[in-house]
């Protein structure tokens, strides 16, 4: 329960290193975010932070409309909560940014995978498939799925083609290479879930790597 900011994924690109060494990086517009409610334990629950992000002018709600008039901030177009074991020292109609990250320090980003539709089990599962030759009509069938007589059914679970793709995915400590707060830009090193455009909300990482584990350890 780390705080973190609600962004785009712009695309991917490279950065070179002093030593020459190519670097692929993501670069995701992050913030700014607006706080539009501060949740507490006492009064909710549990402490959270629900931040807005990118100003919408067109289709408002009613009710979604008198919910940002009371916040005293303009109508945004995604909302998102934070959840944070503190909540002391923010305010509504606070402005985050990238401002919140340094380069060096590890996040974990979270998105929606890239949809691929209905897809058979050869590329849902890696399956190797029949023979392609000599005329062995089975190629990328899926075959057998268990025996007639026992159990007489098939086991919940198994591999099967279906929807591939389109699943909430988090990857876990992510490097920050650059911040850039003139463009609320932030680039991050290695790939992020979702196409170009999607939503992302980039946190404080919340694991230790294992070379941190190991640091500590040894204290």
């Amino acid at each position: 329960m780390k705080e973190g900011l609600i962004g785009r994924k712009m695309g991917m690109t490279q950065l070179f290193s002093e030593d020459g060494r190519q670097i692929p990086v993501t670069v995701i517009q992050a913030g700014p975010c607006r706080v539009v409610e501060v949740r507490e334990k006492a009064r909710h629950g549990y402490n959270a932070l629900q931040l807005g992000f990118e100003p919408k002018i067109k289709n408002v709600t009613k009710p979604r409309a008198g919910h940002f008039k009371k916040a005293g901030v303009p109508p945004m177009g995604v909302l998102r909560e934070i959840r944070l074991e503190k909540v002391d020292g923010y305010q509504v109609g606070q402005t985050l940014t990238v401002d919140l990250f340094a380069p060096g320090e590890l996040v974990d980003v979270s998105g929606i995978s890239k949809g691929k539709g209905f897809q058979g089990g050869v590329r849902r599962y890696g399956w190797y498939g029949g023979d392609a030759t000599h005329g062995s009509m089975f190629h990328r069938a899926p075959g057998s799925i268990g025996a007639s007589s026992d159990p007489s059914r098939v086991w919940p679970g198994h591999h099967l083609p279906g929807r591939m793709g389109g699943d909430s995915r988090t990857v876990l400590n992510l490097s920050v290479a650059r911040v850039l707060p003139d463009q609320n830009l932030l680039v991050v090193r290695g790939a992020v879930p979702g196409p170009i455009g999607s939503l992302v909300v980039v946190r404080k990482s919340v694991k230790l790597t294992k070379a941190q584990q190991r640091a500590r350890k040894a204290e």
